[in-house]
């Protein structure tokens, strides 16, 4: 069986794929990714066939935040995103038996499935991105959507997402789909998404809420096992001194000044720390032996030898800490970190910072409670309920459903 994995996004959703990939090549079966272009050499150093699409995501974290694009530049935006795909997409797909669509924004992968006559499943790595009626629809934030302000009931906060999935891609979608002999796809979001969605997310850290019209298929999170050593440089910062703080965001923007917040509020606590250079190339002001800048590193074998765990909540690297055992501070700064900043506050494993903009104050408040002895030893009981085997389970099931 030949199997085509689609993504268009960061690190948090490339790396689930990969996951799957390895595990499908593990069981005897190929797999192709199609991904953005950031990743395709560490790909191709772990064996896994890769096509870039796409341009690179990289310099996306180093934009001014605040920048929303005007409706033409939106408009340009969907229509260049959704031909490449449907080009790139289109030409991994031949000879594939099944397509799996790893997050939303692979707009085409169902489509491509349906020209070459392949079956398609559609994968979650949130449970709050599918609609339901226990939790209102995620918000972007980088395309000027708002939060809303708690007085509209889910089902219609769900049906006015669906009326904005049509308005924002319905036409590019449907022009695509027509070149290449299809039928408009109708209902955008449910054209996607199915009625029988995959949910690759941990059903401890994030279950799925309950009944809703879907039927949802929850595997675990699409984890991918680290074998790295860490750098030396950081094997003799850990060495020595006690468990510091851990400070990173991963590929998303960050607010102006925080690294200097970060450290002061580590030095607050009495804590040394390692900051992570992320996306956003964070960095200090200048050299002091408490703190430790980093490069992208091992999460895996990094996390549990941390005091703290700060980020910005992020499904994979929230997932990682969980299974750390090392209690976290999450300040989210838009879509899905919401829901796991709010989950690990309701679990008891670390706390919810409130804003996605620290102070200094407010940060080391939020790092004594997470440093709280009950906290640590939530954190460590709920990291034996984590389950690492949810990309395995999923190529296990697509092996056989799609024989």
């Amino acid at each position: 069986m030949r199997v085509l994995l689609s993504t268009i996004g960061s690190r948090g959703e490339v790396q689930p794929v990969i996951a799957l990939a390895l595990h499908l090549q593990e069981l005897g079966q190929e797999a192709v990714v199609v991904a953005p272009p950031d990743f395709q050499e560490w790909a191709e150093s772990l064996g896994v066939t890769y096509v870039p699409v796409g341009p690179e995501l990289h310099s996306t974290a180093k934009r001014p935040t605040g920048t929303v694009p005007t409706p033409e530049q939106r408009r340009r935006m969907i229509e260049g995103t959704v031909a490449e795909q449907f080009a790139v997409v289109g030409a991994a797909a031949e000879g594939c038996d099944v397509v799996v669509a790893g997050g939303a924004l692979a707009v085409a992968a169902r489509s491509v499935a349906e020209q070459r006559g392949a079956g398609y499943v559609y994968a979650a790595f949130a449970p709050m991105t599918l609609p339901s009626p226990h939790h209102a629809p995620p918000v972007f934030g980088l395309l000027g959507d708002k939060p809303t302000d708690g007085t509209t009931d889910n089902r219609t906060l769900w049906a006015q997402d669906a009326q904005r999935w049509n308005g924002m891609w319905g036409a590019a979608l449907d022009a695509q789909r027509a070149a290449v002999g299809l039928a408009p796809a109708g209902d955008v979001r449910r054209h996607i998404f199915t009625d029988t969605p995959w949910l690759a997310a941990d059903p401890v850290l994030a279950p799925w809420p309950g009944p809703s019209e879907l039927d949802v298929v929850q595997t675990g999170a699409w984890t991918l096992t680290d074998r790295r050593p860490l750098p030396p440089e950081l094997e003799a910062f850990l060495d020595a001194g006690e468990p510091p703080i851990h400070f990173g965001f991963g590929s998303v923007r960050v607010p102006e000044g925080i690294a200097r917040t970060m450290i002061a509020a580590a030095r607050a606590v009495g804590r040394r720390a390692v900051l992570a250079r992320g996306w956003a190339d964070l960095s200090l002001d200048e050299a002091a032996p408490d703190c430790l800048v980093i490069g992208e590193v091992n999460q895996q074998a990094l996390f549990p030898r941390a005091a703290a765990i700060v980020h910005h909540g992020g499904a994979g690297t929230t997932t990682t800490a969980t299974m750390a055992g090392t209690p976290q501070v999450l300040v989210p700064q838009m879509f899905d970190q919401f829901y796991f900043a709010h989950r690990v506050d309701r679990l008891g494993i670390g706390c919810a910072h409130p804003g996605s903009n620290p102070t200094v104050d407010s940060l080391t408040t939020a790092l004594r409670s997470a440093l709280e002895p009950r906290t640590v030893r939530a954190a460590r009981t709920l990291a034996d309920r984590i389950r690492t085997d949810g990309a395995l389970t999923a190529a296990r099931r697509l092996t056989g459903e799609h024989r």
